[in-house]
């Protein structure tokens, strides 16, 4: 019967012990190390692998571990809208449809190309890299972790593809690259054209949606009443690792994500439900206002939240890492907002924070940012 092994993660041995595991009819559970020991056995407990394999390659048995099925390729740890570890399981299928799918959209040469794996290996966007280079038989270096001059290196020694966050790609020369593949969070303005944006989860293996429109064999729906997204296809997870099966009738994923299909078909994704914020009675999603706000002079890093109000019901909070040039005013921040987007939007509170609290992948962490004084 196959088993989940756990590997951990950051490990240069990554790529070989994922195709060992395989070869032996196991799937595999990316241990992410940099997590606390509280957190990590959290992470165990919830994935229940039977195994762990060490720096060296060896393997150590565990306790409380439960089966996988055949077929199944990796669970990959996510923590969702609740903040608990979940394990979604991705079959070997669904692995090789991503795989094929992805670069058939960019237009992969194996024979040419070279993939450059440096973003955390616990998380799909960056396991995904790696899994896909094993399904097409593609080159690709694989990185403990993101540093600027180690990712320039291999660009120069021959790296012609990468997958990278937002705060990633602004710190290095994107023009090494023959394509960009970005995720993880909102994108900025101003793209350089070899710069793909996705939009995908855990749940789909990786990106689904390249620059609004679905890979091949992809379908996406919104929901009439609440502005769902709805994804489908054959990269979908099987189910969580507790055996629940997420899937609507039909075969649909409903996200935790509003968006909306716009004139030409492409997907617009707007934000997660959670995030929506209504102030005065008009909707005002986060991620967009950052986008202006992150090109206002004195601004380092920006996120917003929001703060109840007993006026407006909720109030637009500007939570800003003030740059050398010194902090913004809120004046300022609102003139930007009312000139680019809409006078409801513009934030009516200012809080100057030392940093804004992120996931490994960029995400803003709402729930993170400080509380009312």
């Amino acid at each position: 019967m196959p088993e989940l092994v756990a590997l951990p993660v950051p490990s240069y041995r990554f790529d070989a012990d994922l195709r060992r595991a395989w070869e032996d009819g196991d799937a595999v559970f990316p241990l992410d190390l940099r997590l606390a020991g509280p957190a990590r056995d959290a992470a165990l407990r919830a994935m229940a692998p039977a195994w762990i394999w060490d720096e060296r390659g060896e393997r150590h048995q565990l306790e409380g571990s439960r089966p996988v099925e055949e077929g199944d390729a990796l669970v990959v740890a996510t923590s969702g809208t609740t903040g608990e570890p979940r394990g979604v399981v991705l079959t070997h299928d669904a692995v090789r449809a991503s795989a094929l799918a992805t670069s058939e959209r960019i237009g992969v040469d194996r024979r040419t190309d070279r993939w450059l794996a440096c973003l955390p290996l616990s998380h799909v966007g960056g396991l995904s890299v790696v899994t896909r280079a094993l399904v097409t038989g593609a080159l690709c270096e694989v990185h403990a972790g993101f540093d600027v001059t180690a990712v320039e290196r291999a660009a120069r020694r021959g790296a012609t593809l990468v997958s990278l966050v937002p705060t990633a790609l602004r710190r290095i020369d994107a023009s090494l690259f023959r394509v960009i593949v970005l995720g993880g969070a909102a994108s900025p303005e101003g793209l350089p054209p070899n710069v793909v944006t996705t939009y995908g989860l855990t749940e789909t293996g990786s990106g689904v949606v390249y620059d609004g429109v679905p890979l091949d064999g992809v379908e996406v729906a919104v929901d009439d009443e609440d502005g769902t997204i709805l994804l489908r296809g054959p990269m979908l997870l099987r189910c969580y690792r507790d055996g629940f099966d997420p899937k609507l009738d039909g075969g649909w994923f409903a996200t935790s994500d509003i968006g909306e299909l716009d004139t030409g078909g492409q997907l617009v994704v707007h934000g997660r439900k959670g995030d929506l914020i209504i102030t005065g009675g008009e909707n005002v999603w986060p991620e967009p206002v950052e986008k202006v706000l992150a090109t206002v002079t004195g601004v380092a890093d920006v996120a917003i939240g929001a703060r109840d109000d007993a006026e407006w019901g909720q109030r637009v909070v500007a939570f800003v890492v003030p740059s050398a040039e010194g902090p913004p005013t809120l004046d300022a921040l609102r003139s930007a907002v009312k000139e680019a987007l809409a006078s409801h939007a513009a934030p009516r509170e200012l809080v100057l924070v030392d940093s804004i609290p992120r996931t490994a992948l960029g995400k803003v962490r709402r729930g993170a940012l400080p509380a009312p004084q």
